[in-house]
């Protein structure tokens, strides 16, 4: 007998009309599907056959279904939980042969931004539009994107938990390729200007990633930092009651750092729990603010840094530099999301390449998106490893030096070798 198929049923945030089906697997490699009519393809004939499902879509291992109104959602999930099963038990092609497959790799920055104003119009903007909001996608780059909020949202105090807890887990659930969500809106201009309450942001800093921490919510007792419960809990998915729980039974984890370098005189906490973590930066002067928990690194991100390095040395110069998207196919990496894997790899090498004093390996590796000059993600390490251009040089020059330095180094140990 085979293994029951793992599903997780969600109510996304915000969206009362939707369910969303979280799969072990991915429904069909290299496939999407989005519509309201069933056609031939298995999957979509079944679910739609079921009576309150009116549209779907699928996306890797995700499948949301739209319900017709009046339908009772938690009455669809054992009905759309018991046919994903049964469909995928029986084929192979569950969205048919001739569903759209991605290009090999991912989707491109333009194919990205296509699939997350879907998300956003399909899913998103028509609860938010009961609050007077909006978002919209504004630039993607090299798997960046920047959403602005408008309306009620710009400048409300609960834009952040908007964002963050409900429409960016919409997004990265449909359109794995997301490497970052960043919110580019001015809310100090809006009706409720949250963020002019607080301390400015460091320079080139945005309100999503740089959130400001209210007062109170962190505090300092006899040399240890507290973070208060009611403001933690949600941030992890849990309710305060649960989260004491969890730190007790050791399920939950914290940890403190002290900054070096550049970062001098800055502490950072961060808590995990499960697949989710939060984490504050505190300032000297005890302003706090929240910012990207660092990613815990696996066997298997070490194994692909590895990877990375003999492929890039085993180049020869004229096929340097070469692109994130090729670097991917090299390694046989198609699947969606392969060059957001390539790409925090790259980024994790750095620190390796500034601890031994090395050129930055990820020097060689460049974006077509962006003039063939390394994504964003590379210059910002780079100035957070202390190692990024000079005070008024020119990043493009600064990176050409750098990428010089990476093939005399590397390429050389293999011609030695």
């Amino acid at each position: 007998m085979s293994e029951r198929l793992k599903i997780r049923a969600e109510r996304p945030a915000g969206d009362p009309d939707t369910l969303r089906f979280v799969l072990e697997r991915e429904v069909q490699p290299g496939a999407e599907f989005s519509g309201a009519e069933p056609g031939a393809a298995p999957l979509p004939r079944a679910l739609l056959a079921i009576e309150g499902v009116r549209a779907l879509h699928v996306a890797g291992r995700v499948v949301t279904v739209t319900r017709t109104p009046g339908t009772d959602r938690e009455a669809l999930k054992a009905p759309v939980a018991a046919a994903i099963r049964a469909v995928l038990a029986e084929t192979d092609a569950p969205l048919g042969d001739g569903a759209a497959a991605p290009a090999p790799g991912a989707r491109d920055d333009a194919g990205v931004r296509e699939a997350v104003q879907h998300v956003l119009d399909a899913q998103a903007n028509p609860s938010i539009a009961a609050h007077g909001g909006h978002v919209a996608v504004v630039d993607v780059q090299d798997g960046v994107v920047s959403l602005r909020m408008s309306g009620g949202c710009q400048g409300c105090a609960a834009s952040a938990a908007t964002l963050r807890q409900g429409v960016e887990q919409m997004i990265r659930m449909a359109v794995p390729e997301v490497r970052e969500i960043v919110d580019v809106t001015d809310h100090s201009a809006g009706t409720n200007p949250y963020y002019a309450q607080a301390p400015a942001a460091p320079e080139g800093a945005t309100p999503l990633l740089h959130r400001p921490v209210p007062p109170g919510a962190i505090t300092e007792e006899q040399g240890r930092f507290m973070v208060a419960p009611d403001y933690l809990a949600p941030k992890l998915g849990l309710t305060a009651d649960a989260l004491r729980e969890a730190l007790r039974a050791g399920d939950a984890a914290a940890t403190v750092e002290e900054g070096q370098g550049p970062d001098a005189g800055m502490t950072r906490i961060t808590v995990r729990h499960g697949e989710r973590a939060w984490a504050a930066e505190i300032a000297p002067d005890g302003a706090a603010r929240e910012v990207p928990p660092p990613r815990r690194a696996t066997d298997d991100e070490a194994a692909l840094r590895q990877k990375i390095r003999a492929q890039l040395a085993g180049l020869a110069p004229g096929e340097l530099p070469i692109t994130y998207g090729a670097l991917a196919r090299s390694l046989g990496m198609y699947m969606p999301g392969a060059v957001r894997r390539v790409t925090r790899a790259l980024e994790a090498t750095m620190a390796e390449d500034a601890a031994a004093g090395r050129p930055f390996l990820a020097a060689l590796v460049v974006s077509r998106m962006r003039g063939r000059t390394p994504g964003q993600g590379f210059f910002d390490e780079a100035a957070r490893l202390g190692r990024g251009p000079a005070a008024g040089e020119d990043e493009a020059a600064w990176w050409a030096r750098e990428m010089a330095a990476a093939r005399d180094t590397y390429l050389a140990r293999v011609d030695a070798g």
